[in-house]
C-alpha cells in the first residue's frame, strides 16, 4: 500500500511509513507502548544524580590515575560501545519488542536501570561499573528499538532526522564546552530540578492523556543543556578508569533522551 502522507510504498506489515514516519493506523497498545517508552527513559535518567556527587567527593589512590587522553579514551569508547549495542538492537529487535505489554516494558526497563547505576556507582572496580553500564545500555536500548520501530524503522526519515539532529547538538554543545566550560558550572541544581519538574508534568500528562507537544520541546532543551554539563563535570572527577566508564554513563543518558525527544518532535510533525 501507499502513504497518505508523502506516497511511498509501505509493506503490509508495516504500521508505520518507512518515508515519512507517519501514523498508519496505530493500535492503542504500541501508542501506549511508545508513551511508556518515553517516560521510562525521563524517569531513568534521574537515578544518576547521587552518583555524580559521590564521585566529585571521593578520594583515590595515586595508582589509580591515569593521564588525561587516556581517561577521555576510555570515556569515548565506553559511550561509542553502548551507542552502538542500542544500533544494533534496532535493527535486530525492535520488530518484536511491539509485542511487549507497556507496563513490563516501564517496571522491566526501570529495575535494570535502577540496579545498574546502583552498581555502577558504588564500584570502584571497572569492569564492576561497566557491567551496570551494560545493565543500563541494553534496556534503554530496548527502549529506543521499540520507538525506532514505531517511526517505521531505522531507515526512516524521522529516525535518521533525528539522529542527525542529536550527533550535531553533542557535538555543538563538546564544542561550547571546550570554549567556555564555566557556562555550565552552576548549572546542576536548576537543570535537575527542571528535570524533577518535566517528570512530574510528563506522569500527570500521562495519565490524563493529553498529547505531550510542549513538553518534548521542553525536554530536548533540557538534555542538549545536560549533554555539555555532563561533558564539562566529567573532567571535573578524578582521572580513573571507572570514573570514565561512569562518566560514559552519565552521558550516554543524556543522548539518548534526547536522540528519542527528537524523534517525538520530528513523527509529530511529519503526521
Amino acid at each position: 500500500m501507499k502513504c497518505s502522507h508523502c506516497g511511498a510504498e509501505v509493506p503490509a506489515d508495516r504500521r508505520y511509513c518507512p518515508g515519512c514516519g507517519a501514523d498508519l493506523g496505530i493500535p492503542i497498545d504500541t501508542a501506549q507502548q511508545r508513551r511508556a517508552a518515553k517516560l521510562a527513559s525521563g524517569t531513568g535518567f534521574a537515578l544518576g544524580q547521587a552518583a555524580r556527587r559521590a564521585r566529585l567527593e571521593a578520594s583515590y589512590a595515586a595508582e589509580e590515575l591515569i593521564g588525561a587522553r587516556a581517561y577521555n579514551a576510555i570515556l569515548l569508547g565506553v559511550l561509542l560501545w553502548g551507542l552502538l549495542v542500542n544500533a544494533l538492537l534496532c535493527v535486530y529487535a525492535g520488530a518484536v519488542l511491539r509485542y511487549i505489554p507497556p507496563l513490563a516494558l516501564l517496571i522491566g526497563y526501570a529495575v535494570c536501570a535502577f540496579v545498574g547505576v546502583r552498581i555502577a556507582a558504588r564500584s570502584r572496580q571497572p569492569l564492576v561499573s561497566f557491567l551496570g553500564y551494560n545493565l543500563v545500555v541494553v534496556p534503554f536500548g530496548l527502549v529506543i528499538a521499540v520507538m525506532v520501530e514505531s517511526y517505521g524503522g531505522i531507515g526512516s526519515a524521522v529516525v535518521r532526522d533525528a539522529f542527525v539532529y542529536t550527533l550535531l547538538i553533542t557535538g555543538g554543545m563538546g564544542a561550547v564546552v571546550l570554549i567556555a566550560p564555566g557556562l555550565f558550572e552552576k548549572l546542576g541544581g536548576a537543570l535537575l530540578g527542571c528535570l524533577g519538574g518535566l517528570v512530574l508534568c510528563e506522569i500527570v500528562l500521562l495519565l490524563f492523556g493529553v498529547r505531550q507537544n510542549v513538553t518534548d520541546w521542553a525536554a530536548a532543551g533540557l538534555f542538549s543543556l545536560y549533554i555539555g554539563y555532563d561533558i564539562h563535570r566529567s573532567q571535573q572527577f578524578a582521572k580513573t578508569v571507572d570514573n570514565a566508564v561512569d562518566s560514559a554513563l552519565d552521558i550516554y543518558l543524556d543522548v539518548a533522551n534526547l536522540f528519542i525527544r527528537l524523534m517525538e518532535i520530528l513523527g509529530k510533525r511529519k503526521d
